[in-house]
């Protein structure tokens, strides 16, 4: 995935990222259970900031989350704090990429627009 800083009049901005997975066949709601047990309180315990996630009503195995970043650094120093963390590593990775179809994955970062209520 290619990562350009987003600006706004030259200062980088906040973002979100809208993360489109999906599942094995058949394991859409082990994964659920799984991000709800276990990634997404392990990431939020290290500060990510998750404002939704989502099953996809026109796919069985599909699964939408977002997440919010302040800016470009607040990005950077999040995915190091939980993708290079041991447990992240050892335990929580590899049980994604059992449950997922990784190479499925899509990634969209957008930046709320002035008026967004979102902002």
């Amino acid at each position: 995935m290619t990562v350009r800083p987003h600006t706004e009049n030259g200062a980088t901005t906040m973002y979100y990222e809208i993360r489109r997975y999906r599942t094995r066949p058949g394991r859409r709601e082990e994964w659920v259970r799984y991000m709800e047990d276990v990634v997404l309180p392990f990431q939020t315990s290290l500060g990510m900031d998750v404002t939704a996630s989502f099953t996809d009503e026109e796919d069985e195995d599909g699964y939408v989350w977002i997440r919010r970043f302040e800016d470009e650094a607040h990005g950077k120093a999040l995915y190091e704090a939980v993708y290079e963390h041991d447990r992240w590593k050892n335990e929580i990775g590899p049980a994604v990429h059992g449950l997922l179809l990784v190479e499925e994955s899509v990634v969209t970062r957008v930046t709320p627009t002035p008026a967004s209520p979102l902002r």
